[in-house]
């Protein structure tokens, strides 16, 4: 038996949205070890779980770029739910015991989760609250 990994989304549609976090330095990670090497990261790492939905557009996307800018922004990484399966699955499993939510927001340190930042956190948030949630964990925790 061979196993197959589905695409939920076309890349056509996928890629502009990779694009914008790349475009403000996050690292587009498409593997379970890419995602293993960047959690691992001692100074801390943000990995922000990108979706299509249009809370990610206007709200999660705008806010982790704005997050980005702070003086104490740690790595910066991103994974693709619906594309990048395979790195998905593997962040998801270093953010639990929240569940499987996109987009989301995680920050590590020592590999080890310190700050969450849930679907349910962004959604009807502006960019600018959830921004701020980001720079606040990053003074309290980098």
């Amino acid at each position: 038996m061979v196993n197959k990994i589905i695409i939920m989304y076309p890349a056509e549609i996928v890629l502009p949205m990779k694009k914008e976090l790349v475009d403000a330095g996050f690292e587009d990670l498409t593997t379970s070890e890419e995602v293993d090497s960047a959690i691992a990261t001692k100074d801390g790492v943000l990995v922000v779980i990108n979706s299509v939905c249009g809370c990610a557009a206007g709200n999660a996307r705008p806010a982790a770029k704005i997050a980005s800018e702070h003086p104490k922004a740690p790595k910066l990484v991103t994974v693709f739910a619906g594309f990048d399966k395979e790195a998905v699955e593997q962040a998801r499993k270093y953010m639990l015991p929240y569940p499987p939510s996109s987009p989301s927001m995680a920050l590590f340190k020592d590999g080890k989760l310190i700050h969450m930042v849930e679907r349910h956190n962004i959604e009807g948030c502006p960019a600018t609250m959830i921004a701020d949630n980001l720079k606040g964990a990053f003074e309290e925790y980098l």
